[in-house]
């Protein structure tokens, strides 16, 4: 539906008549704005229900970011090895995927998709000398390969909607050179890389393409770092905010990301890290 232009700026939300306040707890459904490349106004409802794939949304900020778009009412596809701990959800659709693999089987995505995130990821830590070739292929795959596989298999439906988005991971590891990180932080610089040249690809279709790059975050994966009091505790005191990052904080600048309240973003690796990649703390 094409709206014509407007003169003044419009809140996707209510506006309290005499504070100008926006009044979030009102349930009713109300129109945002935009602008398209063309000078006119796209509405769409910010509170319909849209589809989301999530890749390894089983687990850690996957599964974090699942359970906070389920609870905004939106239709979530995660694609994972196994459901693991996600409770059954009538707008949840377990597809049964394996990015490990040279070629993983992507099927049973919706024909139409507002926002893709790809979670999966490696933490393998070794010094450089011990590392093997097999290890630099297997971050590789399971990092950049299957966000690759997945993204072109589901491009048709992300154009569909006119507007939609795509959410990659990166790590602070390959803004800020930290030891043991090589393998790991070669694979996630390639996904920072493929961010911007998808974005740049994408914008005239109407897909964004954002990153972002979280610090250690206290999830199953990263779970045999965190695994003792002493281990939590050193961990904590390497980041400047004092502590290291939980799976709803990271999965919540997704969701942002994935909505149309992110819809001027694209291109970007967004740094969610206690202020790891650009602070030094001095006693």
């Amino acid at each position: 539906m094409i709206i014509p232009p407007i003169r003044r700026a419009v809140s996707p939300y209510p506006v309290h008549s005499s504070s100008g306040v926006p009044v979030l707890a009102n349930k009713r459904r109300f129109r945002a704005f935009n602008v398209n490349r063309f000078g006119k106004h796209d509405a769409y409802d910010l509170h319909s229900m849209k589809n989301y794939v999530i890749a390894g949304g089983s687990s850690g900020i996957g599964k974090a970011l699942t359970q906070q778009l389920l609870a905004a009412g939106h239709r979530v596809y995660v694609l994972a090895r196994a459901i693991r701990e996600l409770e059954q959800h009538p707008n949840l659709q377990f597809i049964e995927t394996d990015f490990s693999v040279p070629a993983p089987v992507i099927q049973g995505l919706p024909d139409e998709i507002h926002g893709l995130a790809y979670c999966p990821g490696s933490i393998q830590l070794q010094p450089f000398h011990r590392m093997k070739e097999d290890l630099f292929l297997n971050d590789y795959r399971i990092n950049v390969l299957g966000a690759v596989h997945l993204i072109q298999a589901a491009l048709p439906a992300l154009k569909k909607p006119g507007q939609s988005s795509i959410v990659l991971f990166s790590t602070v590891a390959v803004q800020t050179g930290m030891p043991f990180h090589a393998s790991i932080a070669a694979a996630k610089g390639a996904i920072e890389g493929l961010t911007r040249s998808l974005a740049a690809e994408f914008a005239t279709s109407g897909i964004r393409v954002n990153a972002i790059a979280p610090s250690l975050t206290q999830t199953p994966l990263a779970d045999r770092l965190l695994n003792t009091p002493e281990k939590l505790d050193a961990s904590n005191k390497r980041h400047p905010i004092g502590r290291v990052g939980q799976p709803a904080e990271v999965a919540a600048l997704a969701a942002l990301l994935l909505s149309e309240h992110g819809s001027w973003m694209t291109g970007q690796v967004l740094h969610l890290d206690g202020g790891m990649g650009q602070l030094r703390l001095f006693a």
